[in-house]
């Protein structure tokens, strides 16, 4: 579902049901498709012994009671958030989550969409869901920025010696490898997806 900016909450406002499904739009091409999947599968198979978090690509989060249809705003390509159980869900409905926004949101961006990831989605993520970090990729220029809230603002991050970003949220750092935006860890070793592991396994077994 699209939404809209109008945050106000008079009081006695009777809230929508909670129980609703996202409503996003396809990916735009197997590139971002096959990069939001590469970021789920690497955090889960990191954190497969963790209950407290939630991550997702792709879906819709209804933050207003008082949702309307805008052309302009559309759910983030991948999020996380923290300090909550760890579900499946149909979307992410805020009030329905003791009020939790994402810690951490990643727009994987394009020519159709840098403009409003780069301009309306960033104004929303800092002034309205107050994210920590935020951060676009885009698969096909490679263009990678980061941003990191402090003092209600987004501040830009600053690259390390390998060109990665810092999440706070995280603990991990992320950065470009052969054209993937993938996880590292604070000493840089890079997040394996379950098939890298596994292959590593097959491959230290042959020997």
């Amino acid at each position: 579902m699209s939404v809209a900016q109008d945050l106000e909450s008079p009081e006695n406002v009777i809230f929508p049901p909670g129980d609703l499904y996202s409503d996003e739009p396809p990916c735009e091409t197997d590139l971002h498709r096959l990069q939001m999947t590469l970021l789920i599968q690497c955090l889960e198979w990191l954190w497969q012994n963790r209950k407290d978090f939630y991550a997702s690509s792709n879906l819709t989060i209804y933050y207003s009671p008082r949702q309307r249809k805008s052309e302009n705003f559309r759910g983030p390509d991948f999020f996380v958030v923290l300090g909550t159980e760890r579900k499946p869900r149909k979307s992410w409905v805020v009030w329905e989550e003791d009020g939790k926004y994402p810690n951490v949101i990643i727009e994987i961006i394009s020519d159709s969409t840098g403009d409003t990831d780069k301009g309306l989605k960033k104004q929303i993520y800092q002034d309205i869901f107050r994210t920590p970090d935020y951060f676009w990729f885009d698969p096909e220029t490679l263009e990678f920025s980061g941003f990191h809230l402090l003092d209600g603002e987004y501040q830009p991050l600053e690259q390390n010696p390998q060109g990665w970003l810092w999440s706070q949220q995280l603990g991990l750092y992320l950065g470009v490898v052969q054209e993937k935006l993938r996880f590292y860890t604070r000493e840089g070793e890079l997040i394996p997806t379950p098939e890298e592991v596994a292959q590593h396994q097959k491959q230290r077994s042959d020997r």
